[in-house]
């Protein structure tokens, strides 16, 4: 598994790929980022290496144009393991248009579980993969920031990037 840093105008990001995709894009100083590195190469069975490959070298690219207001939607290879419902939780992450915003309460019935609220949160905050699995556009029902670890801060900047009308926000 590959490793590079990418520095972004909200912090530098650590990101990984292995031949499968990219699997792995976090800001630096998340709390527990060695430990969940290191699950994830267990999870893998994969030595950490530092330098690119071809999917860090598209996955550099596109999140600069991401930064730079000229990407919208994202198309990497993205390897994800995780659980079935992970997985479908993830998926309906990356069905949320750029600028726009969910509710968990929404995102549970955009994947048929409206009562799986919690559980779709849990999910989310397992997404391994920021910003190319904008979980960042989950809010709380009550439309305030909520649940990032990326930080609010970013999660705010985020947002604001996709859409400069914070009107549209309630926080």
């Amino acid at each position: 598994m590959n490793m590079i840093i990418i520095t972004t105008p909200i912090g530098p990001m650590f990101a990984c790929a292995t031949n499968q995709g990219v699997c792995l894009l976090e800001f630096s100083d998340r709390t527990g980022l060695e430990n969940y590195i290191k699950k994830l190469c267990r999870a893998l069975n994969a030595v950490l290496l530092p330098g690119s490959n071809a999917h860090l070298d598209q996955l550099q690219e596109q999140i600069k144009d991401y930064f730079q207001g000229q990407r919208k939607k994202f198309n990497l290879k993205l390897f994800t393991p995780g659980t079935k419902f992970q997985n479908n939780v993830w998926s309906a992450l990356q069905d949320i248009p750029y600028g726009e915003t969910r509710t968990y309460a929404q995102q549970a019935i955009s994947i048929n579980r409206p009562k799986s609220v919690r559980a779709v949160a849990s999910a989310n905050g397992r997404n391994r993969i920021a910003i190319i699995i904008p979980c960042h556009r989950v809010i709380g029902k009550d439309g305030s920031l909520t649940g990032y670890a990326g930080g609010l801060t970013r999660k705010k900047w985020l947002l604001e990037l996709e859409n400069p009308n914070p009107s549209l926000f309630d926080y």
